[in-house]
Parts: structure tokens; sequence; C-alpha cells
């Protein structure tokens, strides 16, 4: 169970204690922080902290997680989950929800101790980029060996915080294990190459010069993972900055944040070094602007939404590392296998109730076909089972209240302007039934907003160039997939998507973890993990 075990010291009660000066400590303000399981709309878990009010709820307009990307519940520093000063002076902000209120006890550290951890973190950073690579790589592996035998408790942080299906769960620890030491391997490899040159290489030059270079680290990288993710989005960003010689200063979500901190403590419980590895938490007012201008930040790493196009104007003349959502098109063409359709569009758009970057998030389909396709796809929907985490359901609540009033919204619109429903529209709490919208059209907001939930639009074309048309006009330009029996089609249009990548034959995925994963479209052109 969480909080047990090897993590027994981490809390105490209810209550996960800080970790400070080299032992787990309690607050001294007696204060905590809820987290809401999203299944019961409860607090599942409470966090030491300082009191402070503050509003879970995010504007329609704001995209998935990045409402709460400023909002985690300790502060990690010198591998000691630290207790931080409460500002008075903060702003009170009101909480509605869509069938509940709920004030929350935040943790905020001060800027203050953001210096301090990036003084910390800098100058750890001076001694493990002398640390040779395979010692590097060994305590990775080590950490990676615990996270893996850990999965049960780190799992099950996961069903309660984030409701993703328990084997799901699993899953997503055991792989992030995998990708912890595959990303050790690849890092010696990698970063024990060097290259040599010759000036006469180039034309007008004599044999004079020889060139030797080698990769050096970074620094301080700043690392924001998101909420549907929280342990694989997090080592995909701690592992490679960890192995090529960086400090790490992890700003996790609120949601997500105890399995976080069970994350954290497999490192801490690893041997690596105090002060390399560090997380803070706080108010995106008081230390989110703060964070990301720090000049000890050399990178800031961001799995989000439309907070990272802020981030980006703001952070200056850093690398930066970003992926801020998608609206992953589906092409399919008319002499697609329409069984092998329905069956990727109905797991692409629909497992873990479609909160993924990469989810099928709209169907692009050539009208001669659509009927069929809808049909089928209607009749593998009917086969989900909606319901609990816990009971491997494959469609289970969203997030937050706010997350379910945002998809709704978008539901609401559709209808309004005529949309056809292929099931009745349902909705208990944070539950949202699988849904799949027909005849969707451009006016609609469903046809260019993600999201992030089980519902899913089809939009008949004729032509294929009107569904790269489509699919290029988004904002969004993460991932797509084509269906067609016509390699030589499905090579063109994919040539044609402006989009990081292109599945054929197969819904849209992130993964095997060691494949690039990037983004083709302006602010957002960056990449992770290449």
């Amino acid at each position: 169970m969480a909080g047990t075990g090897v993590f027994a010291e981490i809390v105490d009660g209810e209550i996960y204690k800080y970790y400070a000066d080299g032992e787990w400590k309690t607050s001294a303000s007696g204060k905590s922080v809820s987290i809401i399981n999203p299944t019961t709309r409860k607090p599942q878990y409470k966090v030491q902290g300082n009191e402070r009010w503050i509003s879970r709820v995010a504007p329609a307009a704001i995209c998935k997680f990045s409402f709460l990307i400023w909002g985690i519940n300790s502060c990690y520093l010198h591998q000691q989950l630290k207790n931080t000063n409460f500002n008075f002076r903060s702003d009170v902000v009101l909480c509605f929800y869509f069938i509940l209120r709920f004030w929350a006890f935040v943790t905020a550290c001060t800027q203050e101790e953001v210096n301090k951890v990036m003084d910390a973190a800098k100058a750890a950073q001076k001694l493990w980029a002398r640390t040779p690579l395979w010692k590097r790589a060994e305590l990775l592996h080590k950490a990676a060996a615990i996270l893996k035998e850990q999965k049960a408790p780190i799992a099950e942080c996961l069903v309660k915080e984030i409701a993703k299906p328990a084997k799901d769960a699993v899953s997503e620890v055991v792989r992030s294990g995998d990708l912890i030491s595959y990303t050790a391997e690849e890092g010696v490899r990698i970063l024990g190459e060097g290259k040599f040159l010759v000036s006469d290489s180039f034309p007008g030059n004599e044999r004079t010069k020889y060139c030797l270079s080698s990769k050096i680290p970074l620094g301080v990288i700043l690392a924001i993972p998101p909420f549907n993710y929280p342990v694989n989005l997090a080592v995909s960003k701690m592992a490679p900055a960890l192995i090529a010689g960086n400090a790490l200063v992890l700003k996790p979500p609120t949601q997500g944040a105890v399995a976080a901190l069970h994350m954290i403590h497999c490192f801490h419980l690893a041997g690596f070094p105090k002060g390399l590895i560090s997380c803070v938490s706080g108010k995106g007012s008081e230390i989110g602007d703060f964070l990301t201008m720090h000049p000890g930040v050399n990178c800031i790493s961001f799995t989000g939404g439309d907070t990272g196009i802020a981030i980006s104007k703001k952070a200056g003349m850093i690398p930066l590392q970003m992926e801020l959502g998608g609206k992953d098109a589906c092409i399919v063409l008319e002499d697609a296998d329409l069984d092998l359709v329905a069956a990727n569009i109905v797991k692409g758009g629909y497992s873990y109730s479609g909160q993924r970057c990469t989810a099928v998030k709209v169907v692009l389909v050539m009208e001669s076909v659509a009927d069929a396709v809808v049909e089928k796809v209607k009749a593998k929907m009917a086969k989900l089972t909606v319901g609990v985490p816990e009971e491997n359901c494959d469609i289970t609540p969203v997030v937050s209240e706010s997350s379910a009033n945002f998809i709704e919204g978008l539901v609401v619109d559709a209808e309004q302007k005529g949309v056809t429903f292929c099931q009745e529209y349902r909705r208990e709490g944070n539950l949202i039934w699988p849904l799949l919208l027909d005849h969707v059209r451009p006016d609609m907001r469903i046809a260019w907003e993600e999201p992030f939930g089980p519902v899913l639009p089809v939009i008949r074309i004729n032509t294929v160039e009107e569904g790269i048309h489509h699919c290029n006009a988004s904002n969004f330009g993460l991932q797509g997939c084509i269906f067609t029996s016509d390699i030589n089609k499905a090579i063109m249009i994919s040539d044609a998507m402006e989009t990081g990548s292109v599945q054929i034959n197969s819904a849209p995925a992130r993964g095997p973890d060691h494949f690039p994963f990037q983004v083709d479209k302006p602010p957002l052109l960056t990449q992770e993990l290449c």
C-alpha cells in the first residue's frame, strides 16, 4: 500500500510528511494539502503544508492541466522534502465546482527557498558532471530497480489520484523503470563517444587544424510533467538529464503529487547526491514566473497546455523542450480496412478516457465509407466498460470537475449547432460515458479544441486534400494517423501532414518510449526524448 513498507517513513497517519535534514518530518504548521480522488470527489491524500486558500478550477479556455501546473504539494530540497513559509498577502480566490465546492491547503515555497534550491542544484551539478558515466548509469539502474520493485504502492497512488485503471497504473510504473534503464544504457553509449574533425575536409583549407568535440551537460534542468503520466513523464525528463550530467529540479502536478513523491523517494533510496534532485512547489503567481525566469535554470522541459506558451515567452535565452497537447487527426480513406480502423479509433480515442496528448482527437473520414466506419465504431464502443479504475474499467472519471465541465461545454456547443449524437450524452460527476459525435462541422469548437476526455468528433470529407487541410489548419501538430491499403498514398499524405509523427494503419501513440516524440507546429516546435 502507499505510504507503507519502504515508504512508511514519508507518512504520519494520513498526512504525508516533508523530508528535511536527512529525514521525513511533520510540518510545524500542522496544515496539509488535500489531493482529490477523481472517482469519489473527496480528499484521498494529505501532504504537509502551510495554510492557503486557492482555486482548483480552471477557466474553460485553459487546456487540460495547465491550470494546475504550479499547484504542487511539497518542496524536495537537498533530497529532503522541506516545509515552506506561508505568505498571508496571497490572493483569496473562490473555487466553484459543477456539483460541489472544495477548499484546499497548498504548500507554497518562497522565492528565497527557490534560490536555495537553485544554488544547491548548481553546486551538486558541478560535482555530478565529473562523476564517471558508468557511475551515473549505475545509480539510474538502481533507481529503476527500486521503482519497479515498488510498483504496487505507486500504482495505487495513480489509481486514487488520477483515476488511472489499475492495470495501466502498474504498466506506467514498470514502463518508467524500463525507460530509466534504457536511458542509462543509451547515455553511456552516446555520451561516451566524441567526434574528430580535420580542417582540410572543408574547401580551401590545409590539414593544419584538428578538432575534438564531446557533449557536455547544460546545467540545471527545470522539469514540469503533467497529471496524466506523473511518473512516466517525470522520469522521461529526469533520466536523460541525470545521465547527461545535469541537476534536476522537478515541479510535479497537483493531481499525481503523491505518486511523484513516492517516485522521488526511489531516487533517494538509490543514493543520488544531495542537492542533485530537487522538487519545489507553490502558487504560480508567487514562484511560477520566478522559477521559469530564474537565472539558475539552464533548460526547461515542460509537458502541459497553454501555460507552456507563457513560459516560452518569459524563459529567455535558454533551451526549451515542450509538448503542449494535440488534436491528433485520424484520416480514413476508402480503401482502408474498416475493422482495423474501428478498432484503432476506439483504442486511440478512448483509452484512459481520452486523457492523452496522443489520443485520436478528430476522425476525418471519406464520405463514401463514413456510415460504415461510424457503425463499426459504435459497435465496439458498446463493449467498453464504464466505472471505477480499481475495477480496470475502460472508461474512468476524468481528473477533475472542471475538466468534466470543459468537456461538457464542447458537447453542448456541438449540440446547439446541430451535431449528430451516436449515443446519449451521460455524465455522473467526473465520469463521462464514451461519446461519438457525427457530422461535426468546422464551426463547432469540438472540431478544433482538445477535449481531453472520452468524446470524439467525426468530420466527413470528400477529398484527401480536405482532410490534410483540416489537419494542418489546427494549432496543434503532435501526431496523426492514416488508414489506407495503398502505401504510396500513406507516404504522400504523411509527408503533407504538419505533425511530428504519423502512424500508418495504427492509432497515434507515445512509444515505444525510445522513439522520437516531437511536435511540428509553431509556436510549439520542440521535441521530447529525441
